[in-house]
C-alpha cells in the first residue's frame, strides 16, 4: 500500500497505457537529463548574451545580499523583501565578484526554460501511450511546454532575471519527480519552492504529513525540510533586520495591492494570465478528467485551486496578490490543458474515424484560436528585448562612470543617491547595501548631508556632489561628470 501511495494513481482505463511512457521516461532519465541540462544552459547563455538583458530592482537587491553576506555585513532592512531561494544562489555567486550578475541571469533564464521541459513531461505522462497515434502524447507535451512559456508577462519577468518563473519550474519539477516515484527529490524541490513563495508552505506541510505516514524512511527529511523553511525565512531577517517579519512588512507596503473586491480581483488577475481559449481548454480538461476518473489530474487541479485560494487569503490580509504570484497554479492548469489535447487525439479514435477527425479538428481550432495571443507574446518579447538593449547601455555607462572615479572615492564624498528604480542598481555598483543608498534626491540634498547624486537622463548619466565639506571639495568636485550612452 505504501509503495502505491507514492506513484501517480492511473485511471482504470489508462493504467496500462500510462505505465508505458512512464517506464520509458524513467529508463531514459539518466541519459536524457545531463543532455537536457547542458542544452538548457547553453541556450540560456546565448539568450543572455544576445538580448543584452540586465537584472531589475529586485534581482540587483538579491545580488547585493550575496555581496554583503560575503563580507559579513548582510542587512535585509531595505528593499527588496527577503527571499531565501534567491539568496541560495547570490551568496555563492558573490565569490566571483561582478560575474555574479551573469551567473544569476543565466540561472534565471535556465530555470524558466526548464519549466517548459517539466510541463511537457507531465502532459506526456498524463496522456498515456497510444500505439495507433503515437503523436498524441508528443503533441500534448509540446502544447503544455509552449503554453507555460506563454503566460502573460513572462517575457518581462525573464528579461529582468526575476525569480517567479524559477518557482513555477520548481513546482512543476515537484510534480514530475513525484510521478517518477522520487518522493524525496519531490519534497526537496517543494522546500526550495517554499523558500521562494510563501504560498507553497501549506503544500510542503501536506507533503511532509503524507510522507510521514506513507514513507517512514522520509520522516527525518520531512522534519528537516519543514524546519529549514522558517529558519531561513524568519531566522535570517531576525539576525539582519529590525524584525523577523521584515519581509512581510515590506510586502504589505506594495503599490500593487488590490483596493477593490479582493475575491474577484484575485480571480480576475489569475484568469488574465491566459486568453479565454486557453481557459476553455482547461475547462474541457477538467470535464474529461472527471469523466475519465483521473485522480492525478483532479488532484493537480485541486492543488492549483488551493494555491489561488491561499492568494485570495493573502489579498484579504493586505498583500498585493499580483498576477505573477499565481503563475504556478496557472502553469499546472495549462499542463492539464495539454493533457486534454492528448486525450482528445488518442481517445477519439476509439469511437469511430468520424470522431477521430473531429478530435483533430478541435485541436486545430484551439491552436488557431491561440495564434493571436502567441503573436502578441512574440511582440512583447521583441519589445522587451529592445528595452533590454537600452537598459544595458544605460547600466554599462553607469558602471563606467563609477569605475572612473572608484566606488571608495564616491562613498567618501557622500551618500550615493538616485531615484527609487535605480537604488538597488547603484547599491550593486558602489558595493553598498540597498538600504544605505538614497532614493529621494530632493530630500537628501535639502538635508544638508554630503551626497553624490546619480541622475539618469534619456541618453546619459550625470554625477554631482552636493553639500561637500570645504576640506573635500577639491577631490569631490571632480565627480561632476556626464556620461553618455
Amino acid at each position: 500500500m505504501r509503495e502505491q501511495a507514492i506513484q501517480a494513481p492511473p485511471t482504470p482505463a489508462s493504467a496500462g497505457a500510462a505505465g508505458a511512457p512512464a517506464r520509458r521516461l524513467l529508463a531514459l532519465s539518466f541519459v536524457k537529463w545531463p543532455v537536457v541540462a547542458i542544452v538548457v544552459i547553453l541556450v540560456s547563455t546565448l539568450f543572455v548574451v544576445a538580448t543584452r538583458m540586465r537584472p531589475a530592482f529586485d534581482a540587483y537587491g538579491w545580488l547585493v545580499w550575496g555581496q554583503q553576506a560575503l563580507h559579513l555585513s548582510l542587512n535585509t532592512d531595505g528593499a527588496p523583501s527577503w527571499k531565501p531561494l534567491t539568496f541560495l544562489f547570490s551568496f555563492p555567486y558573490a565569490l566571483v565578484g561582478r560575474g555574479a550578475m551573469w551567473l544569476w541571469m543565466v540561472t534565471a533564464v535556465a530555470a524558466t526554460l526548464s519549466g517548459s521541459v517539466f510541463a511537457a513531461r507531465i502532459a506526456y505522462r498524463l496522456t498515456g501511450a497510444c500505439p495507433e497515434r503515437r503523436y498524441a502524447p508528443v503533441v500534448a507535451g509540446v502544447f503544455a511546454g509552449l503554453g507555460v512559456l506563454g503566460c502573460d508577462g513572462y517575457p518581462h519577468l525573464v528579461l529582468i532575471a526575476n525569480s517567479d518563473p524559477m518557482v513555477v519550474s520548481l513546482c512543476l519539477a515537484v510534480i514530475d519527480a513525484h510521478l517518477s516515484r522520487r518522493p524525496r527529490l519531490a519534497f526537496v524541490l517543494l522546500v526550495l519552492a517554499a523558500l521562494g513563495r510563501p504560498e507553497a508552505w501549506p503544500f510542503a506541510l501536506l507533503y511532509a504529513v503524507w510522507a510521514w505516514r506513507a514513507l517512514p524512511s522520509m520522516r527525518v527529511l520531512a522534519v528537516l525540510g519543514l524546519a529549514v523553511i522558517p529558519a531561513l525565512s524568519f531566522g535570517i531577517p531576525a539576525l539582519t533586520s529590525k524584525s523577523w517579519l521584515r519581509a512581510g512588512d515590506l510586502a504589505l507596503n506594495s503599490v500593487n495591492e488590490l483596493h477593490g473586491g479582493k475575491f474577484f480581483g484575485v480571480i480576475g488577475r489569475f484568469l488574465g494570465l491566459y486568453p479565454l481559449a486557453m481557459w476553455l481548454a482547461v475547462l474541457c480538461a477538467l470535464v474529461l478528467a472527471v469523466v475519465r476518473r483521473d485522480r492525478v489530474a483532479l488532484t493537480l487541479a485541486g492543488a492549483a485551486l488551493l494555491w489561488v485560494a491561499i492568494e485570495i487569503a493573502f489579498a484579504y490580509h493586505g498583500f498585493s496578490a499580483v498576477p505573477r504570484y499565481m503563475a504556478e497554479p496557472a502553469a499546472v492548469m495549462i499542463v492539464l490543458a495539454g493533457a486534454a489535447v492528448g486525450w482528445v487525439l488518442e481517445g477519439s479514435r476509439r469511437l469511430s474515424p468520424l470522431y477521430g477527425a473531429a478530435g483533430v479538428v478541435a485541436v486545430v481550432v484551439l491552436v488557431a484560436a491561440l495564434v493571436p495571443t502567441a503573436r502578441r507574446r512574440a511582440q512583447d518579447l521583441h519589445a522587451e528585448i529592445s528595452n533590454a538593449h537600452h537598459v544595458s547601455a544605460q547600466e554599462n555607462a553607469l558602471e563606467a562612470a563609477i569605475a572612473r572615479d572608484g566606488a571608495a572615492r564616491i562613498r567618501a564624498c557622500g551618500q550615493p543617491i538616485s531615484t527609487l528604480g535605480n537604488q538597488s542598481l547603484l547599491a550593486w555598483d558602489v558595493g553598498m547595501n540597498v538600504g544605505d543608498v538614497g532614493f529621494r534626491p530632493g530630500k537628501s540634498i535639502d538635508s544638508g548631508r554630503p551626497v553624490v547624486l546619480f541622475k539618469a537622463r534619456p541618453a546619459s548619466w550625470s554625477v554631482s556632489a552636493f553639500n561637500t565639506p570645504a576640506a573635500d571639495r577639491a577631490t569631490c568636485d571632480r565627480l561632476r561628470i556626464t556620461v553618455r550612452f
